[in-house]
């Protein structure tokens, strides 16, 4: 295959880039050159330290050491970091707590405080990109957060600007449960899967939808999400909150609130944050303690789940759903149990429904991968032949 030579080195490390290491004769094979001629041109990018020869000199990937990225999963109570190499290896990650309640300039704060830490902790190479999975829809070219429903005052906020301003990299933004799909589809149980959907069941409810091994985003970059849709026609008209009739039910807000009433528990919104508010570890716990009435509660929820899931089944027919998120470890053989007789009822042939590989690291590797790809998509940008 004849490249134009403008574009010979920038095709070059693409191919190299995207699987982050490939043999040099398969290499050669996918560009149509000659192993002679290949080495050639491999060692511009070499010399520059984008890329290095495996021990064997067999294989060429891209230099781990070349500098580092930052992926964020940005939750309704908490921010996760992960600070990874040039290859997408974690080296160091972070969790911290966060008061919703708070608003957007103190989250803000704390996203930049936390990855000049990371930075300072690490301490090698430059860092080459942020990417940030956000719990609302985004609208990407711009780096704006436009709704956050769950984070009060989350509405058209500029945080991509916010932080390329401080960092001068490229800054990467997507919803959180589409982030949850890409890393899924990178290094957990849909690698490989052209075709499923990833349902991300944290403090809200979040889905991300993967059609012929490409993300699908829709018109407004909502497609897949679940949680403003119905579960009872009758109640079409009735008014919820922000969140939809399906997320009132059926995420950690939810069951929180059902549990809070079948287990006699007083709201604790007056004393306690949003994040205590939310949280549903007591009927989790509950159950594992055998309480009929936290069973029950559990019961009710991912039979609602289960009804969601065969809509969503019905209607793109996936290879795979994938449950992830918090909510998913809370109790995940009886979850998988009902959800999978209600969707079996509904749908007489379903695709498989398996837990996430990753568990609630999902969103921080998909925030890795697209961080790797701004940055990769940046140098290439700069390259001449």
């Amino acid at each position: 295959m004849r490249m134009k030579p403008e574009s010979a080195l920038q095709s070059l490390f693409r191919a190299i880039a995207h699987p982050g290491e490939i043999s040099l004769k398969q290499l050669a094979w996918t560009l149509g050159l000659k192993p002679l001629s290949l080495r050639g041109r491999i060692q511009p990018l070499v010399r520059k330290g984008l890329l290095s020869y495996s021990g064997d000199r067999t294989s060429i990937g891209v230099n781990r050491d070349f500098g580092h990225v930052v992926g964020i999963d940005m939750g309704a109570s908490h921010l996760h970091f992960a600070f990874a190499d040039f290859s997408g290896e974690i080296l160091e990650d972070t969790t911290v707590k966060i008061r919703p309640e708070d608003g957007p300039r103190r989250m803000i704060d704390q996203i930049k405080e936390t990855v000049r830490n990371l930075a300072r902790k690490a301490g090698r190479g430059r860092l080459r990109a942020i990417a940030v999975g956000v719990p609302s829809s985004v609208d990407a070219e711009h780096g704006v957060v436009t709704f956050a429903n769950n984070l009060p005052g989350w509405k058209d906020i500029h945080l991509g600007h916010e932080l390329k301003r401080d960092f001068r990299v490229p800054i990467f933004m997507e919803n959180d449960a589409n982030m949850a799909a890409i890393g899924e589809h990178w290094r957990g149980v849909a690698r490989g899967v052209d075709n499923f959907v990833f349902i991300a069941l944290g403090t809200g409810v979040g889905s991300g939808v993967f059609i012929n091994g490409n993300l699908y985003r829709g018109r407004n970059g909502a497609a897949g999400e679940m949680f403003k849709t119905n579960i009872d026609w009758q109640t079409w008209d009735e008014d919820f909150p922000d969140t939809g009739q399906f997320e009132n039910f059926v995420s950690g807000m939810g069951i929180a609130a059902e549990g809070r009433k079948a287990l006699a528990i007083p709201s604790q919104a007056e004393t306690a944050g949003l994040a205590q508010e939310r949280d549903a570890y007591f009927v989790f716990e509950s159950f594992r303690q055998s309480s009929v009435e936290a069973r029950a509660v559990l019961e009710k929820i991912f039979v609602m789940l289960g009804v969601g899931i065969a809509n969503v089944v019905g209607i793109l027919d996936p290879d795979l759903i994938v449950l992830g998120g918090g909510i998913a470890k809370g109790a995940p053989e009886f979850m998988l149990s009902t959800v999978e007789k209600v969707v079996h009822r509904i749908q007489p042939t379903p695709p498989p429904i398996q837990l996430s590989s990753l568990e609630d690291k999902a969103q921080t590797y998909g925030a890795i991968r697209s961080a790797l790809g701004v940055a990769r998509d940046a140098i290439i940008r700069r390259l001449r032949p």
